[in-house]
């Protein structure tokens, strides 16, 4: 069966058995294509859906996850869409170890001056984050991080508080090379002078790819160091999702064809996904982590942001990742520190991809994460916070001696 007959197929059955099973069926294939969704704690409570719904209620309202907030701003990218960012500065009279500026608080530029010039611009840390997540998914790094270095944070276009794209609204193929050209105007906007840190992860780290391959002379000029987490320089098409070699063969002929049908009928599915959001959440912890026990307020933190993207832009943005491929624009980043991290049960970007991305950069530092999966930022932020400390250091980015707030690990082990 081809991929588009595969997708009339599933529209006909959408429209047979009614919206539950399109339901299902979208939160199953959403969940496989996105990778970046997490479990409900309560996912083995024998209880009924309204003890589910208060267990859910009572975990979102467990720590500040995604509350961290900043400067707002907002670019426009090429076609005219407005990005969302946010930018941390530097606090001088706060204290790095406890987030600089408290939670919630927006801090306003300051503009120091040397004998009537303007100081040189600060190292600006840009965090881009993946598919089917949000700026907030790098709370805990951001929390860490805070007013200790300058930092903006940005939303993908249709992610988050980012406007939907409007060129796919006009029915324009979404492509890695137009979130490039994206971050290109989140930077002129956030960051116009100065050196420049880019972190990515998974569909953020493409992102950095990409903006490297359209834009050369700015990675020579003003980028000082990069962190790839837990992304892939390209071979998407090959990734079994931990599935059977039938399985994911299956997977491959038909999910294209699927993910069009069920963006097509958005509204439908939509009401599906959050009736059988339980039927789920052993599947989509799967897809998320890698250990078997991780902090309840964190996985339903990681699920609310997955929820939050609709799915018909789950279904626009899946082409793109079989289509990456910028392998070689990862030259461009052999003269600056590089830090390569990924977890080593990733099912969504496996580590292999990232120990590709190793071998054309030699002198980068390559990091596996032992009992950590696809959002590893989530699960041991401890782990990739240390990291992203250490190569801000060798970026001049910190003094050595900085004191970074840290957070320990949400995976809890066995007898902890």
């Amino acid at each position: 069966m081809s991929e588009i007959s595969a997708g009339d197929a599933m529209a006909t059955a959408v429209t047979t058995v009614g919206w539950r099973r399109a339901g299902v069926a979208g939160a199953a294939i959403g969940v496989i294509a996105a990778g970046a969704a997490a479990g409900v704690a309560v996912e083995r409570l024998t209880v009924g859906r309204g003890m589910r719904k208060r267990a859910r209620l009572a975990l979102d309202a467990t720590g500040p996850y995604g509350s961290l907030r900043g400067l707002p701003g907002r670019a426009a990218a090429d076609d005219g869409t407005e990005l969302y960012y946010e930018i941390d500065e530097i606090e001088p009279g706060g204290d790095p170890g406890t987030g600089g500026a408290p939670p919630g608080s927006a801090a306003g530029p300051r503009r120091r001056r040397l004998f009537g010039r303007k100081a040189p611009a600060p190292v600006t840390v840009v965090f881009s984050h993946g598919y089917c997540l949000g700026q907030d998914s790098w709370h805990f790094q951001r929390a860490a991080l805070r007013g200790l270095v300058r930092t903006v944070h940005w939303d993908q276009r249709s992610h988050g508080r980012s406007e939907r794209g409007r060129a796919q609204a006009q029915g324009v193929h979404v492509g890695i090379d137009q979130l490039g050209r994206d971050l290109k105007a989140v930077i002129d906007a956030a960051a116009p002078e100065g050196p420049l840190v880019l972190v990515g992860h998974s569909m953020g780290g493409m992102t950095i790819m990409a903006l490297a391959d359209q834009y050369p002379d700015l990675i020579r000029d003003r980028v000082a160091a990069v962190a790839f987490i837990g992304t892939s320089s390209g071979n998407l098409g090959e990734v079994s999702f931990g599935l059977p070699v039938a399985g994911v063969n299956a997977v491959r002929r038909v999910l294209p064809g699927v993910l069009k049908a069920l963006g097509s009928q958005a509204e439908l599915v939509e009401r599906g996904r959050r009736a059988t959001a339980d039927l789920f959440a052993g599947l989509i912890k799967r897809y998320s982590f890698g250990s078997r026990d991780v902090d309840p307020a964190v996985e339903r933190f990681a699920e609310r942001l997955i929820e939050s993207t609709p799915i018909d832009v789950v279904a626009e943005f899946y082409p793109a990742f079989t289509d990456h491929d910028k392998s070689a624009a990862l030259p461009l980043f052999r003269d600056v520190p590089v830090l390569i991290l990924a977890g080593d049960k990733d099912l969504v970007t496996p580590s292999s991809h990232s120990e590709a991305i190793a071998d054309q950069l030699p002198d980068a530092e390559l990091v596996i994460v032992p009992d950590a999966g696809h959002l590893v930022m989530l699960e041991h932020p401890e782990t990739v916070t240390d990291r992203l400390a250490d190569l801000l250091v060798r970026a001049g980015a910190v003094p050595e001696s900085s004191n970074v707030g840290g957070h320990g690990s949400t995976a809890q082990q066995p007898g902890g």
